[in-house]
This record gives C-alpha cells, sequence and structure tokens, in this order.
C-alpha cells in the first residue's frame, strides 16, 4: 500500500502550510527528501509508520490528524 490509496485522506499539506514550515523544512526534520514530502502531499506515495509519527512529532499533530480513512 506504499503507493496510491485512493481513500487515504491526506491533510499534510494544510498542517505543514499552517505551522509555516516549507516542504524542504519539514524534509530535513522528517530525515527524508523534500520529492518524498511533495509525494505524500500529492497522495502519489503513502508513507510509512516510522515516517508519518517523524512527520506528525515534526508538526507537533497526531498521525490520525495527517491521514484518515473516510
Amino acid at each position: 500500500m506504499g503507493k496510491d490509496h485512493k481513500k487515504l485522506l491526506n491533510n499534510l499539506e494544510q498542517l505543514r502550510r499552517a505551522t509555516g514550515l516549507t516542504q524542504q523544512e519539514l524534509s530535513v526534520a522528517a530525515e527524508v527528501s523534500r520529492k518524498s514530502i511533495n509525494a505524500i502531499e500529492n497522495g502519489v506515495y503513502v508513507p510509512s509508520t516510522v515516517l508519518a509519527l517523524k512527520i506528525s512529532n515534526t508538526l507537533n499533530c497526531s498521525v490520525e490528524d495527517l491521514f484518515k480513512l473516510p
């Protein structure tokens, strides 16, 4: 399920922008490439549990705030 999960609701871009972080800044904090953050935001890639936890810690929110199933 690493790629293109159509039913996954993704709030990453909205939450990232709300914190004032760029994709590059988030990628550095989460220890991934900026392209990975972009792919997640565009729904092309579903992050691993570890990456989702790193992103949620950086954005000070829960994984469920970032990603939900309808």
